[in-house]
C-alpha cells in the first residue's frame, strides 16, 4: 500500500468547499500511484464539516476509511499551536469531527492551545497525534519538551522540505525522530493533484481502521519514498495553487478550468 499521511482537499483554507475539485483530486491521486491517502484539513477552514459531510455522504465505507475508484480515505486535520507549527490528527470520522467542534474556541492565531492543552484535549477522544513537518520555518517542534514530544505517535516528512532539502531533510527529521524514538512517515501536504507522489509511505498491509494503520506505523517496517522530480512536482503544484487562486479572486471558477462542466 503506497500511502500519502499529509493531503488537503480544498484548494486554500479561505476558499469555499468545492465537491468537484476534491472529486478531480481524489481521481489524480490515484492516477500518481496512491492506494491510500490521509486527509488532513486545516482544524480552521472555512465548511472543515462540509467537507466530511461530503465525503461520508458520497462514497462508501470500509471500517474507518472511505473508498473511491479504489483509493481509500483516512480522515484527519492539521492544529495549528500556540508555540508555532502544527499537529496532524487521525481518527474516525466521528472523532475527527468531535475534537474539531471541541477545538472551535482556539481556532483564531490569537487563541491556538499550547502544545501540552492540545495533547490534554485529545485524550478525551481517540484520536492519534502526530508532528507535522517539524522542521519548516516558523514551526517550534523541535524545541518543546522531550516528555511531550514522546506523546505523539510519528513524525511527518514533508514533501515541501524535501523539495526544498532534499535528504537533507529526512536527515535532519531521523536524527529527532531517533531521539524522541518515534517512526517517521511521509505526507506531500499537498492542495493541489501535482504534488501528489512527491513523497509517499509504503506498507505491505492495506489497513482499513485508524487503528491498523497507526499499529504498522508504530512498528517501523515500513518505507519512504522520494520521488526523483519531487522539487517540480512540488513547484508546479504551487503555481497551479496561485494561478487557481487568482482566478477564484477575478471572479472566475477556477474548478471548471481543471474539470469542465
Amino acid at each position: 500500500m503506497r500511502i500519502d499521511f499529509h493531503t488537503h482537499v480544498k484548494l486554500a483554507k479561505k476558499l469555499p468547499f468545492a465537491s468537484k475539485y476534491t472529486d478531480w483530486l481524489f481521481g489524480e491521486a490515484k492516477q500518481n500511484g496512491l492506494d491510500a491517502i490521509c486527509i488532513t484539513e486545516h482544524f480552521n477552514t472555512l465548511g472543515f464539516e462540509e467537507v466530511y459531510n461530503y465525503i461520508r455522504e458520497n462514497y462508501p465505507q470500509e471500517g474507518d476509511t472511505f473508498v473511491i475508484n479504489g483509493l481509500r480515505i483516512f480522515p484527519g486535520m492539521e492544529i495549528d499551536i500556540q508555540e508555532g507549527g502544527h499537529i496532524l490528527a487521525l481518527g474516525k470520522i466521528e472523532d475527527i469531527i468531535a475534537f474539531n467542534r471541541a477545538l472551535e474556541p482556539y481556532k483564531s492565531k490569537e487563541n491556538f492551545l499550547p502544545f501540552e492543552e492540545l495533547l490534554e484535549q485529545a485524550k478525551g477522544v481517540n484520536v492519534y497525534l502526530g508532528g507535522a513537518h517539524p522542521y519548516r520555518e516558523g514551526g517550534a517542534i523541535p524545541t518543546l519538551p522531550e516528555h511531550l514530544l514522546k506523546q505523539l505517535y510519528f513524525l511527518d516528512l514533508n514533501g515541501k522540505d524535501y523539495a526544498g532539502k532534499g535528504e537533507q531533510a529526512r536527515r535532519e527529521l531521523s536524527e529527532l525522530a531517533t531521539r524522541l524514538n518515534l517512526p517517521m512517515v511521509g505526507g506531500s501536504d499537498t492542495h493541489q493533484a501535482f504534488q501528489y507522489g512527491c513523497i509517499y509511505t509504503a506498507f505491505e498491509e492495506m489497513p482499513i481502521t485508524v487503528e491498523e494503520l497507526i499499529g504498522l506505523v508504530q512498528l517501523q517496517n515500513h518505507s519512504i519514498h522520494a520521488h526523483q522530480e519531487a522539487s517540480f512536482k512540488v513547484e508546479s503544484a504551487a503555481t497551479l495553487k496561485k494561478a487557481l487562486k487568482e482566478i477564484y479572486a477575478l471572479g472566475g471558477d477556477y474548478v471548471k478550468v481543471l474539470v469542465g462542466e
